[in-house]
């Protein structure tokens, strides 16, 4: 059967096997006109005042207490994640727009990119992911570094002893606004809410408790689940702490249209939005001797692809085969960032069992970005590291001896390897699925293999799983 690329026309649709099982989301219906509806959930939010009351009280109180101009810091998801920031379906002009009615000047208005641990955008990013008519007005948009402790500020610990680092320019804005995309999230049960804050704004010395191994390893943890899972716990406490005054979610489709309108109070309406996504994300299917899947969106590199790898894990057989097909298009690293690159190198090095054991181990000095290699190793126990086939276009040779898996570029011809065309990927998976009917010594009719047709964004679940 011939199957879509996930990655648009810039590549040949994929080939599969008649009898492949096609693991989809659940459609989801599309919000009817959106620009209305956005307009509509600004003035009729989720357990809040309207955000222009809300602003209009905030000008106010500055007013009062100094005679002063209030400030507003709109706080924006960084290139990994599809929030519609600009277009007919963007959320950040109405959002501004109404700021500006309300009597906020264009000078006290700061977009500020909750980069988290990752990379800052560059110039050319920002340009291409906010609305133009935004950058028009002269608002500046500036990247949080959570590296940099002057611009940084300490409101306390949390009770697990997170010691919550906040950009600075965040916490001395009257106005507090989150924004973001509701997706599910391999740690956090969810993406959005307060995560635009933790881990979006905090320090990095902020990440040594949320994003610690006990609390990665706890059961709870994982894809839609916010009840009892500790991760989320630790977010929505330093997110209550900075404080959040106004939540802009939304929920997408696969084209990227939104689904789901989520403003107001920053947990009621994250909520909301979870509870929206469970009935399209979470679906019923059987169990797989071989996944095919890939990485999304938000697969820009190979640390991001982690989160397509664990979503599989519901439907993948304890020993069986998963590949992964991605498009790693961050700025000349494929991989992730150094931090991340060693981490993955000592679980290649030691496997999963040792890895986690030498992660928890007191002794252990916590490296940030390892939260996500303890990601991987939940794949590892499952499947020999050599049971995963991975291939992206620009994950170099230079790579390899740090990542785990097969290299499927090996397996393309010499063309293909030196200069990737459309047909790479397609050429990836027919290449990953002979050399598996070669190792299990079967043919492809008699093994049961499932295609992700939504990647990250699904979370099938076989029964008893």
């Amino acid at each position: 059967m011939d199957i879509r690329s996930p990655f648009g026309d810039r590549y040949e649709d994929l080939n599969f096997p008649g009898h492949t099982q096609v693991v989809c989301m659940r459609e989801p219906e599309l919000v009817k006109n959106p620009k209305q509806a956005i307009a509509e959930a600004l003035e009729h939010p989720i357990a809040s005042l309207p955000l222009s009351e809300i602003a209009r009280g905030k000008l106010a109180a500055r007013k009062s207490r100094d005679g002063g101009n209030a400030t507003a810091v709109l706080v924006v998801s960084d290139n990994t994640r599809p929030v519609p920031y600009k277009g007919e379906e963007g959320v950040l002009l109405p959002i501004i727009e109404t700021l500006l009615a309300e009597g906020f000047c264009t000078t006290d208005i700061l977009i500020l990119i909750a980069t988290g641990t990752h990379r800052a955008m560059t110039q050319e990013e920002i340009a291409r992911m906010i609305d133009p008519r935004v950058l028009q007005m002269g608002i500046p948009v500036v990247n949080h570094d959570c590296r940099d402790e002057e611009m940084l500020t300490y409101l306390g610990n949390t009770k697990r002893g997170t010691e919550i680092y906040i950009d600075t320019r965040y916490v001395q804005a009257d106005l507090k606004i989150a924004t973001g995309l509701v997706e599910s999230h391999f740690m956090a049960g969810a993406s959005g809410g307060r995560k635009a804050i933790c881990p979006g704004l905090i320090g990095e010395k902020s990440t040594f408790v949320f994003h610690s191994a006990a609390l990665m390893a706890d059961a709870n943890s994982r894809d839609l689940n916010l009840e009892g899972n500790l991760v989320h716990a630790e977010a929505v406490e330093v997110a209550t702490t900075a404080g959040i005054d106004f939540l802009v979610n939304v929920t997408l489709d696969h084209s990227f249209h939104i689904t789901g309108i989520f403003f107001g109070d920053f947990i009621k309406a994250h909520e909301a939005a979870v509870e929206h996504i469970a009935k399209s994300v979470r679906v019923p299917a059987a169990e797989a001797d071989v996944v095919v899947t890939h990485g999304g969106f938000v697969g820009i590199n190979h640390y991001q692809t982690a989160k397509c790898a664990v979503a599989s894990l519901g439907i993948l057989k304890k020993n069986g085969y998963l590949v992964i097909i991605a498009d790693t298009t961050d700025c000349g690293n494929a991989v992730g960032s150094i931090n991340y690159r060693t981490t993955l190198a000592l679980l290649k090095l030691v496997g999963a069992k040792a890895f986690l054991k030498t992660i928890t181990s007191p002794d252990w000095t916590f490296i940030p970005d390892q939260w996500q290699v303890q990601q991987w190793a939940k794949v590892f126990e499952r499947i020999p590291q050599d049971h995963l086939l991975f291939y992206s276009p620009s994950l170099d040779e230079i790579w390899w001896p740090g990542v785990p898996g097969v290299n499927l570029r090996k397996a393309l011809p010499a063309t293909e390897q030196a200069q990737p065309s459309a047909a790479c990927l397609r050429l990836a998976v027919e290449r990953a699925l002979e050399q598996i009917a070669t190792r299990t010594g079967k043919p492809l009719e008699e093994l049961h293999i499932s295609w992700i047709n939504d990647g990250p964004y699904v979370i099938p679940v076989a029964a008893g799983n």
